[in-house]
């Protein structure tokens, strides 16, 4: 199926923060870290503003809610160790647990990593593109929530996932549910309040437009699926033949080693 090249909306804008850019729903008026400050799972509404004007409701409060049908089909689809890559409250790391698989979450905005923590889930600040612990040896990486549009150019995302994972790994993308949908831009995100993030680069990518994503990132679509109303993809290296050695250390990584590397790089 022909679909469409990722399209562009609006200049790209100036931002704040350590890479020169806003993160997602910060700056400005701070949306989304004031709702993560909040006590309890209702955390809505918040919405997604593209240059454009146009609009997309997020579902916030599912977002800090238990893991749901939807959410567990994904878990059916990973194995451990899993990488939550903008893990937010961190309810995949709650549901992963509650199978016994290991699983990390990381978060670019503090409240996000301090809410997942405090629900005893394993969460670390930091980027996906800086340095982590266990590279090459993810079992699953997730991209729940739309994160696929993390940074602006999902082919780069994808390209770092798939890296982080190694052979043998896949990445497990939620898609959105218009198949051809595939735009990057400078989106901000509004409170209920009307408070205004800063400016952040973000993507979104649906289910057909991803394969040409996946492609420029030397992946492939193996298998995709609906649940609940979400679409979602799984996305693996080609095969090619591995040593003995090579498998050893990919499947090297257990609960305990996950557990050991990764809170000798929390604070």
């Amino acid at each position: 199926m022909s679909v469409p090249p990722l399209r562009r909306t609006g200049p790209p804008a100036g931002g704040i923060g350590p890479s020169g850019r806003a993160d997602f729903g910060t700056g400005g008026g701070d949306p989304w870290p004031r709702l993560l400050r909040q006590a309890g799972r209702h955390l809505g509404p918040l919405t997604l503003r593209g240059p454009d004007g146009t609009t997309h409701d997020l579902p916030a409060d599912r977002w800090a809610d238990a893991a749901g049908v939807a959410d567990h089909s994904v878990l059916d689809r990973a194995v451990g160790p899993v990488l939550d890559v903008g893990c937010g409250p961190g309810r995949m790391l709650h549901a992963a647990a509650a199978r016994a698989i290991p699983a990390v979450g990381i978060d670019v905005v503090p409240h996000a990593v301090a809410r997942a923590r405090g629900a005893g889930g394993l969460a670390l600040h930091r980027s996906v593109f800086a340095r982590l612990p266990l590279e090459g040896r993810w079992r699953s990486v997730l991209l729940m929530d739309g994160n696929i549009g993390i940074g602006g150019d999902p082919s780069a995302l994808l390209h770092r996932c798939g890296g982080l994972a190694g052979d043998g790994g896949t990445v497990l993308v939620e898609v959105e549910a218009d198949p051809g949908l595939a735009i990057i831009g400078d989106c901000t995100v509004v409170d209920g309040a009307g408070r205004e993030s800063a400016p952040f680069a973000w993507a979104r990518v649906g289910r057909s437009a991803i394969r040409e994503v996946a492609a420029d990132a030397g992946l492939t679509v193996v298998e995709q699926w609906e649940s609940v109303g979400r679409h979602f993809v799984r996305i693996a290296r080609p095969l090619r033949t591995t040593s003995a050695r090579e498998r050893t250390r990919a499947f090297a990584a257990t609960a305990t080693t996950t557990a050991q590397i990764t809170a000798s790089a929390i604070p």
